[in-house]
């Protein structure tokens, strides 16, 4: 009689879940049918996208990295809630931020330019270039006045900046 008890409580215990189950999908099927302009213009709204904080996903990375045993981290994922995915690409951020970290150059920051330095720059290089140009023009004039010297040509009287 005991065996027979203890076979029952089990198929009792699933009876019982049945007949819940069954209870609630004719709950839902008449909800429905009372009213069956409900599903065709029910709009579900859009999901949002999940978001995690850096304390969680260090929590989490911690937790997986601790795992020793097989199965321990899919265990750990559906208890949370997450993908492999998650784990694998927080990881990939975490490694980014270490590099981040340790490739920043010590000391003082640099300051920021005088938004004029650009423009003073360009100028004096422009002043550069002309003045090159200044002693090659000169150097061209003085041949010139040698060479007119030479072959016994009139020279040019001087401008002197009156106009005729």
């Amino acid at each position: 009689m005991t065996d027979t008890t203890v076979q029952a409580i089990p198929h009792a215990a699933a009876n019982a879940e049945d007949t819940q189950d069954a209870r609630r999908a004719a709950e839902v099927s008449s909800a429905f049918a009372a009213e069956p302009s409900r599903i065709t213009s029910e709009v579900l709204e859009k999901a949002a996208r999940r978001t995690f904080t850096a304390e969680y996903k260090e929590r989490i990375l911690t937790q997986a990295d601790a795992c020793s045993e097989p199965g321990c981290i899919g265990k750990l994922l559906r208890t949370e809630g997450l993908y492999s995915s998650h784990l694998s690409k927080w990881r990939s951020e975490r490694e980014q931020a270490i590099r981040a970290g340790l490739s920043k150059p010590r000391g003082r920051k640099p300051s920021d330019k005088n938004p004029l330095a650009a423009e003073n720059a360009r100028l004096q290089a422009e002043i550069q270039r002309l003045q090159a140009c200044l002693t090659q023009a000169e150097a061209i004039i003085d041949v010139q006045k040698k060479l007119s010297q030479l072959l016994g040509l009139c020279e040019i009287p001087a401008h002197t900046g009156r106009a005729s």
